[in-house]
């Protein structure tokens, strides 16, 4: 069709996103960074609302302030005069006029850049929700889905002395995404995560993969290097000094792999080993503290190094009052030490992937972790383009965290409704986790049949553990039908009741009869432990949920206000519920 003559791109074009989305960043752009120095970009960067997305459409980022014959051009944006907005935060909490804002936002800075003995650099962006699209020096760099996981971006040879990088962000909840429109937290938008700069060799370690290998006994430890530059040839150097290992590793077309004879002492949450780790390519080099031990199933057993244990745990968001989804390190140690008080051994994160430092955290201190993407409710589960979305991101959630010992469930998804389209789906999804990772346990949070009050879900057939959310005496009223429930199912594998619990407010007090009051939680509490100790295929819990929460969704003035108020602290962590107690008994003696 002839455009008409007096087409303006930027007001007509309908389809103005299409160049963008031609340039995706994947888990194919991602290096090994963990354990390499890196220097920061965090701090105050310009920020603007774009409710129109009209830095896209009218090309902001190409800066042209004058005309090609010098004239000086009208301009909607001041980059360098806009407010400051302190990156890694959640837009949400920085002020109160952008608490409920979803769409898009323009983030930028300058920033200066001196070359050193580096012959490539990378951006790394840990995390933005829920896409991003990057521009460096006026230039389109690429664009990344998922709001959970971190992208990389190569800038070897497209720096100069003083550089603009430029941000825009985009949180809207759309029906093909993952997660999709509907979840029950809160949607946190912006640059959240930490913003770095890494420099790097002409040839250095793009992937390194090191583990406990399944089945040895506990006395092989396997390797996988994957290079990238132009030197694909030659010897690796792995370095554990307190094994006494220091052994070559012959790398060939950019592979190297080897399985090392060696008895470490195994990582456990009584004995958290980690083993300095060095390994060495050219003039590469990475530094890591890793745990050895071993996961797995047997029958309806869950056994860790060997030796069956029962995951005592606890649900948790990513999320804290002042700082949304850009919890600090001092909050995520609180919240380790709150789950360890309650005497807990493992914590499922829901239900997206947390941000890395979490699973460097419980390494130290001794927690297992379930980590998850979120494949949530109802998504499009008939769409290949939602499925490519789901896998990229679990794809990035295990390059990255599957070298953190404390890592021992891989989830792909909680709460769906078993149909053909999410069958296929999922266990799509199950099988990839497998593949990337064989030495880790795959599950996901299910929901339960409860016309019959039986565990079934065909998903099961592609997990390790069955992972359950039950909410009996809460949403299903009747609590007898739990034990129903468990006699109706006979699974041959490990069940973990990845959920139940009940709404209270802090301080609220009543009847055991009135819901949303701290009595009612308390007693449903106890009729729950009571049953599931005594039921010899639930291997875990993990109930719903440590700390109170924001969610949109929850508009009971009383016992909500907008928050989901089932956690077992106040939002603010400040106050403890009497349901904590039950579970703090009830995992001592387990």
């Amino acid at each position: 069709m002839k455009q008409a003559a007096n087409f303006v791109d930027h007001l007509h074009n309908p389809s103005y996103l299409s160049p963008y989305l031609s340039k995706p960043i994947t888990h194919e752009s991602m290096i090994y960074d963990s354990g390499r120095e890196k220097e920061s970009l965090n701090g105050f960067w310009n920020f603007g609302i774009d409710q129109y997305d009209t830095c896209l459409r009218a090309k902001w980022f190409e800066e042209q302030y004058t005309d090609e014959d010098g004239r000086t051009n009208p301009i909607d944006f001041s980059f360098d005069e806009w407010e400051k907005i302190k990156v890694p935060s959640s837009w949400n909490t920085q002020k109160e006029k952008f608490f409920y804002y979803e769409g898009s936002a323009v983030y930028t800075r300058t920033f200066m850049y001196a070359g050193k003995s580096e012959e490539r650099v990378f951006i790394k962006f840990g995390a933005v929700n829920y896409d991003a699209k990057v521009f460096l020096n006026r230039e389109y760099a690429g664009f990344h889905k998922g709001g959970s996981t971190p992208f990389f971006l190569e800038v070897t040879g497209r720096l100069k002395e003083s550089n603009r990088i430029l941000v825009v962000a985009n949180n809207t909840r759309k029906r093909e995404q993952v997660p999709s429109e509907n979840t029950d937290w809160f949607n946190y938008g912006g640059m959240y995560r930490d913003v770095e700069i890494i420099r790097l060799p002409q040839t250095f370690i793009k992937d390194f993969a090191i583990h406990l290998v399944p089945g040895s006994s506990f006395s092989k430890i396997g390797v996988e290097f994957v290079l990238d530059g132009p030197e694909l040839d030659g010897e690796a150097m792995l370095t554990i000094r307190e094994l006494g290992l220091s052994l070559p590793i012959e790398v060939r077309n950019g592979q190297g792999t080897a399985v090392l004879d060696a008895v470490p002492e195994l990582w456990s949450p009584e004995h958290p080993k980690l083993y300095e780790v060095t390994v060495e390519y050219g003039t590469d080099c990475i530094r890591e503290s890793i745990g050895f031990r071993e996961i797995r199933v047997e029958g309806t057993d869950i056994l860790l190094n060997g030796k069956p244990i029962y995951l005592k745990g606890i649900s948790a968001h990513e999320e804290s009052v002042p700082n949304g989804k850009a919890v600090s390190e001092e909050e995520m140690i609180e919240n380790f030490n709150l789950a360890k008080k309650m005497n807990c051994n493992y914590m499922r994160l829901a239900h997206y992937p947390h941000t890395e430092k979490a699973a460097k955290l419980a390494d130290r201190m001794g927690i297992m972790l379930w980590e998850e993407i979120p494949v949530y409710w109802a998504i499009e589960f008939d769409n290949e383009e939602t499925y490519r979305d789901a896998e990229n991101q679990l794809t990035e959630l295990i390059k990255r965290d599957r070298n953190r010992a404390s890592v021992i469930i891989w989830s792909v998804g909680n709460e769906n409704a078993d149909t053909e389209a999410r069958l296929r789906f999922m266990s799509s999804l199950a099988k990839k986790a497998k593949q990337l990772d064989p030495t880790r346990l795959v599950s996901a949070a299910c929901l339960l049949d409860h016309d019959n009050h039986v565990i079934d879900d065909r998903l099961a057939d592609y997990l390790d553990i069955i992972g359950a959310n039950q909410y009996y005496g809460w949403y299903q009223t009747d609590f007898s039908n739990l034990i129903k429930l468990f006699e109706n199912s006979k699974p041959d594998k490990p069940v973990v009741i990845t959920e139940f619990g009940a709404d209270a407010k802090a301080g609220h007090r009543g009847t055991v009869d009135e819901k949303g009051t701290e009595d009612c939680q308390l007693d449903i509490y106890k009729k729950q432990v009571e049953v599931l100790g005594n039921i010899p295929y639930v291997r875990g819990t993990s109930p719903w949920i440590l700390y109170d929460f924001r969610c949109p969704r929850r508009l009971h003035t009383t016992t909500q206000n907008y928050y989901n108020t089932k956690g077992l602290l106040s939002e603010d962590k400040s106050y403890t519920k009497p349901a904590f107690y039950v579970m703090q008994q009830f995992y001592e003696n387990k």
